[in-house]
């Protein structure tokens, strides 16, 4: 039998034996990438966020873990329940603390349930249950779960779907030209058009990894992850110690994109990469030109994929602009058990209407976008 510890920093665990749980190459799930924000101050109790991460143990060995937060909020979390809490309100009961299994503030898929064996994570599922009843919380939550997951889950626990946009190599475009070719001439002359634009302006660019950007260039990344918070009036959560500890500690998984004008950065995209697939987080300018967020957010990690031979590129939530741009239309998962049977049979319901309204608009987005059928195989 395993035994269950509740790990409040992951400070207290050895970065091989956490990473060693997983072989999918996942940044987002690396101890490097978790502890960091702990470490660097991007987690705070006052902002919503207490680690309270689920481990099981055979004697001293680490055998299995989730990356689990007690949450005071829903900030952060890109599955919205706020509908949830707001119910539970009118009824005079607490939605929160709730238990969350995800990693803050990255709407990205990838592996919760950390253990080599199915048995295993479906131990690890139980404790997370237990833990609800245990601490007399609302719910569990279990947001961006990877498709070899789902089978973990049983009806209890509440399925809920979204759509993202997802760039995908079919495996034989070696250039941009080739993506390029897979369109419709309409679409493939709105990307050269949009290219061409920034190009005219004199604006260069440059992709470095961790190892390989200065702490200027660090510095100045972070300034444009500001800027742009400050525009859309969010509070920001990474802190420049964060991105530092990543250029250390993650040095051929991070990935920053410049934009030069004049030798000046004027805009930049931080990105992440692991196994196939490069992940493109935050973006910031300091001017506005055509094109340039176009460029510098997607083009640049499109060509970067095909130099680098990944597969996908996830630039991140939302954003049907990105359709037109070669990316397509892709569910992603999440799954809740609602400890108050009442609240879980209601919702339920709720569940599967959301669901069936997101696989219409889904399905009225196209399954080409703006490629050609055939060239998509």
């Amino acid at each position: 039998m395993s035994t269950l510890r509740i790990v409040h920093g992951l400070d207290a665990i050895a970065a091989e034996d956490w990473d060693a749980l997983s072989d999918d190459g996942n940044p987002f799930v690396s101890h490097a990438f978790l502890a960091g924000l702990e470490s660097e101050g991007c987690l705070r109790e006052d902002w919503g966020w207490t680690p309270h991460h689920l481990t099981l143990w055979d004697g001293g060995r680490l055998v299995a873990a989730a990356p689990a937060y007690l949450k005071a909020n829903s900030h952060g979390e890109f599955v919205f329940d706020h509908a949830w809490a707001h119910a539970y309100a009118r009824h005079g009961l607490d939605y929160f603390p709730k238990l969350l299994c995800a990693v803050p503030y990255s709407p990205v898929t990838g592996p919760r349930l950390l253990a080599r064996t199915p048995a295993v994570k479906a131990a690890l599922l139980a404790a997370m249950r237990d833990q609800v009843d245990a601490a007399q919380l609302s719910s569990a939550h279990v947001n961006f779960h990877t498709d070899a997951e789902v089978s973990i889950f049983d009806d209890d626990w509440l399925p809920r779907i979204d759509v993202q946009y997802h760039w995908r190599n079919p495996g034989d475009w070696a250039t941009f030209d080739d993506y390029l070719g897979a369109m419709d001439h309409k679409h493939r002359k709105n990307v050269r058009q949009e290219r061409a634009k920034v190009a005219r302006a004199g604006v260069t660019f440059r992709v470095l990894h961790g190892d390989e950007a200065s702490d200027d260039d660090l510095a100045t990344m972070h300034g444009f992850y500001l800027q742009t918070f400050a525009e859309y009036g969010n509070s920001p959560a990474l802190t420049l110690g964060f991105l530092r500890h990543l250029a250390r500690t993650m040095p051929r998984q991070l990935v920053l994109v410049f934009a030069d004008l004049a030798g000046v950065p004027v805009a930049g995209a931080l990105c992440l990469r692991g196994g196939d697939t490069l992940y493109g987080r935050y973006w910031g300018a300091s001017i506005a030109l055509p094109g340039l967020h176009f460029e510098t957010c997607y083009y640049q990690g499109i060509a970067y994929c095909l130099r680098e031979g990944l597969a996908r590129f996830e630039p991140g939530a939302q954003g049907e602009h990105k359709l037109a741009r070669g990316f397509l239309p892709t569910v992603v998962h999440s799954r809740h058990w609602i400890a108050d049977p009442r609240f879980r049979e209601a919702l339920r319901d709720w569940c599967a209407q959301e669901a069936e309204a997101i696989r219409g608009y889904a399905a009225s987005l196209g399954a080409t976008g703006p490629f050609r059928a055939d060239a998509l195989r």
